[in-house]
C-alpha cells in the first residue's frame, strides 16, 4: 500500500516564477533567465500582477535570433499571448485534462484576483503522473470520426490491463486510467457536437459515481448528464429537445468504447439527466427534502458529480448551491448516514471474514469500498468540501475534523488496497467482477484485507458517533 499521488496543483510549484514587465528588454529578460536558472519568464501587467504571457529560450532562438529581430525590442512583442491560467486550487487531474486537451507544455497558477504565483510545465505534470501515457494521449487527440474513436479506446484498454497485471499501485493506475477515459469521452463529445447545430447557450457534461470520484475500474458503465443554462421552465423544454439528440449519440459513441450504457438509464440522453442549473438544483432539492431512504440510497452517485466538458462555471454553480443546501439540512445528512450504516465490513467475531454461503466470496465493491465512500461524501457534503476523490475528500475532512495524520494515511492506504484488490479480481478469469475468496488471498494479503475492512469499521464508527446512530 502507497501513498495517494498528488492531487493539488499548488504543491507541484517548486519555485517562485520569473516575472517580468511588458516593458522589458528582450536581453534583459535573457540574461535574468540565465542567472536565475529559469526555463520561462512570465509577462505580467504593471499594475494587477496578471499574467499576459510567457517567453522561453527556445522562444527567444526562433522569435529573435533566428528571425533578425533586436534582442534590445520590448519582451511584449515576442512573447507566446493567451496563457492558460489555473487557480491555485485546481486539481493536478484537471490540470493534466486540460494539458492533454490543448496540447499545452506550461500552464500558469493565479491566486483569486489572477495574480501570478507560479508555472506548471508538462514535465511537473507528468513526473507524478505514473505510467507513461504519451502515446494513447496522442492517438486519443487524433482521432476524427467513430471508427478511429474504437480503435484508440481498445488499446486503452488493453493498457489498463496491462497496468494492473503489472501490479502499479491503485491510486497511480486509477489516475492514468481516468486521465484516458476523461480524454475519450471529451473526443466522443467533439465528434458529436460536430454533427449537431447546438444551441448557443453555455452547457456542461458531467459525470457522476466512480468516474466523478476519478475511481474507475476495468469494468464500468456510464453514469452521465448534461446541465445547461434556461431563462425559464418553457426555454428549459426548448433546449433539452435539441440537446437529446446530441447527448444520445455520445452515449452511443461511449457505449462502441466498451463504457456500457447505464443499466438504470442515468445518461445524458435521458431526459431526466438534461436539465438546466435550475432543474438540476430543484432534483436536489427533491432528494434532500422529501426523498424516501430508498430513493436516497438511489441518487448517491448524483453527489460525485465533476465536471468533464464544457462551461464549468455551471457545474461550479451548482456544487455551490449543493453544498450550502445540504450543509442546512440536517435531517438530510442523518438519513444519508443511516442509509451508509445499514451494513457493515464483513468481518466475523469468530472467523476473519463474513462471506457468502454458497460462493465463499465478499463483495469487494459494496462491503469494502462502499463504506469509504459514503462516509466521505457524507463529510463532503457537510463540511461544504468540493473534492470528488473519495481520498481527497476523507483528507480535507481530516484536516477540518483534526485527525490525526496516521489516523488519516491508514484510511486512505486501506481504500486504495480495496481498491487495488477489486482492480485484480475483475483480470481474473472466470470469477465474478469485485468478489473475493479470502481463501484464496496469500496470508499477507488477507492480513491486509482484513485489517482494510477494521480501518472502514472504525470510519463508520466516527460516522455512527457523530450523528449518534
Amino acid at each position: 500500500m502507497g501513498a495517494h499521488a498528488v492531487s493539488s496543483l499548488e504543491t507541484l510549484v517548486r519555485r517562485a516564477p520569473l516575472s517580468v514587465s511588458p516593458e522589458a528588454a528582450v536581453r534583459e529578460v535573457l540574461r535574468r533567465m540565465c542567472v536565475e536558472d529559469a526555463a520561462e519568464a512570465v509577462v505580467v501587467a504593471p499594475v494587477t500582477g496578471r499574467p499576459l504571457g510567457i517567453l522561453t529560450q527556445r522562444d527567444v532562438v526562433e522569435r529573435v535570433a533566428l528571425s533578425g529581430e533586436s534582442l534590445d525590442a520590448p519582451v511584449a512583442g515576442v512573447m507566446t499571448g493567451g496563457i492558460v491560467a489555473l487557480p491555485r486550487t485546481a486539481g493536478v487531474h484537471d490540470a493534466r485534462l486540460l494539458l492533454a486537451r490543448h496540447r499545452l507544455r506550461r500552464l500558469v497558477m493565479v491566486d483569486e484576483v489572477g495574480r501570478l504565483l507560479g508555472v506548471v510545465s508538462r514535465e511537473d505534470l507528468y513526473a507524478v503522473r505514473g505510467p507513461r501515457a504519451d502515446d494513447l494521449i496522442e492517438r486519443i487527440q487524433s482521432v476524427r470520426d467513430e471508427t478511429g474513436l474504437t480503435s484508440v479506446a481498445r488499446q486503452v484498454s488493453v493498457r489498463a490491463a496491462a497496468l494492473v497485471d503489472g501490479g502499479e499501485q491503485a491510486g497511480r493506475a486509477g489516475e492514468w486510467i481516468a486521465l484516458l477515459n476523461d480524454l475519450i469521452a471529451q473526443a466522443a463529445i467533439d465528434i458529436a457536437e460536430a454533427e449537431f447545430d447546438l444551441p448557443m447557450v453555455p452547457w456542461c457534461w458531467l459525470a457522476f459515481g466512480s468516474e466523478g470520484r476519478l475511481e474507475q475500474t476495468l469494468h464500468t458503465d456510464q453514469d452521465n448528464g448534461l446541465i445547461f443554462r434556461a431563462a425559464d421552465e418553457a426555454e428549459s423544454e426548448s433546449l433539452r429537445a435539441r440537446f437529446l439528440p446530441f447527448a444520445q449519440r455520445v452515449n452511443a459513441l461511449l457505449d462502441a468504447c466498451g463504457f456500457s450504457l447505464c443499466q438504470g438509464g442515468i445518461m445524458a440522453g435521458n431526459p431526466c439527466w438534461c436539465l438546466s442549473l435550475s432543474e438540476w438544483c430543484g432534483r436536489f432539492s427533491d432528494w434532500m427534502r422529501s426523498a424516501s431512504a430508498e430513493d436516497l440510497l438511489n441518487a448517491t452517485i448524483f453527489f460525485d458529480f465533476r465536471a468533464l466538458v464544457g462551461d464549468v462555471a455551471l457545474a461550479d454553480s451548482l456544487r455551490g448551491w449543493l453544498l450550502a443546501a445540504a450543509a442546512d439540512n440536517a435531517l438530510f445528512l442523518r438519513f444519508m448516514a443511516e442509509n451508509a450504516l445499514r451494513s457493515g465490513p464483513p468481518l466475523g467475531r469468530i472467523r476473519d471474514f463474513v462471506v457468502d454461503r454458497q460462493s465463499g466470496r465478499l463483495d469487494l465493491k459494496r462491503d469494502g469500498t462502499r463504506p469509504f465512500v459514503d462516509a466521505a461524501r457524507i463529510y463532503a457534503l457537510e463540511l461544504g468540501l468540493t473534492e470528488t476523490a473519495t481520498v481527497e475528500r476523507l483528507r480535507a475532512a481530516g484536516a477540518v475534523l483534526r485527525w490525526g495524520e496516521r489516523e488519516i494515511g491508514a484510511l486512505s492506504e486501506a481504500f486504495e488496497f480495496i481498491l487495488q484488490l477489486r482492480l485484480r479480481r475483475q483480470r481474473a478469469p472466470g470469477t465474478p467482477p469485485n468478489q473475493v475468496a479470502p481463501d484464496e488471498l496469500n496470508e499477507l494479503e488477507r492480513a491486509f484485507l482484513k485489517e482494510s475492512l477494521r480501518q472502514a469499521r472504525r470510519l463508520q464508527d466516527r460516522l455512527r458517533g457523530r450523528y449518534q446512530l
